[in-house]
Parts: structure tokens; sequence; C-alpha cells
């Protein structure tokens, strides 16, 4: 079995979630002069969005029980504590290919931000809040698969030891 370790950096999330609903709420300024306004995730809005990080955290943990060892606890909180990141230790097979493991921590930090944009936009852009929904429950199908691929054997030369 091998053990391995993914941490999702909770300032990092935020700041993309920040830059994403900027940039969208930017574009449709043309279409509604309120609409940056509305859409932009500022620090005040931190509190909703921390509910939103809990439920992505429990979602991940749910998905990752067939593996989990450890995972950082993640208390509701009256407050904003940025440092407190998802960190989750699992255990694979001894097949699992290693090489995707930088994939697979790409595609979670995906999922945290698409999933925390999706339920902020069922408040402030309800049009998007469908397709970042979408796009969340894939990029969490895509690191299921990755973690469930297996490298394929390699045969030993016994000539070769």
């Amino acid at each position: 079995m091998k053990m391995t370790t993914f941490t999702v950096n909770k300032a990092n999330v935020y700041d993309e979630v920040a830059k994403t609903t900027g940039y969208t709420g930017f574009k449709m300024i043309q279409a509604d002069n309120a609409a940056y306004d509305r859409i932009f995730t500022t620090d005040e809005d931190r509190m909703m969005l921390e509910r939103f990080w809990i439920e992505a955290c429990n979602i991940v943990t749910e998905q990752f029980k067939p593996f989990l060892v450890t995972v950082s606890a993640q208390p509701e909180s009256h407050g904003v504590e940025l440092d407190r990141n998802y960190e989750v230790q699992l255990e694979l097979s001894s097949s699992y290919d290693e090489t995707l493991s930088d994939s697979i921590s790409s595609s979670l930090f995906s999922f945290f931000v698409s999933t925390i944009v999706s339920k902020w936009f069922k408040f402030t852009n309800k049009e998007e809040s469908g397709n970042y929904a979408m796009e969340a429950a894939s990029m969490l199908d895509s690191i299921m698969r990755k973690l469930y691929f297996r490298k394929k054997p390699q045969r030993v030369n016994p000539m070769q030891q």
C-alpha cells in the first residue's frame, strides 16, 4: 500500500474564487451595471464562503472514504481562518500511479473553487451556477478515476537481476 497526502490551501482557493467571481462580474457589466458589485466576492463575503468551504471538504472526505487514513478537522467556525487548509492522507493500492498525484492535486483545487463558486452563484448569478456545479462534479469524478487507476505490472527479466 502507498500512503499519499493531498493538501488544498484555503487562502489560495478563496483568492481564485475572488478572481473567478470578479472576472464574471466584470464581463457582465455591459448587460447589468450592478453585476460586478453583486457577483464579486469580497472579504466581507468570506463568512458565507466559509460554509461553502466546509461543505466542499465534507464532499471530498465522503468520496475518499475507501482510502482515508486521516483528514484535517474542519469545524464550523464563527470566523474565517485562512490557515485551516484541507489535508487528507490516503492509503492507496501499491499499484497506484504516483505520476498522477500532481494532476489529482490540481483537480482537487479546481473542485474546491468550482464548488464554492457554484454555491455563491446560487445567490448572485443563478444562470451560471449549474455550469460550475457540473464542472465540480466532473473534477471529482476525474479525481476518483485517477485514484482507482492502476499501473500495469512490470515484468522483471530474471537474467537482469
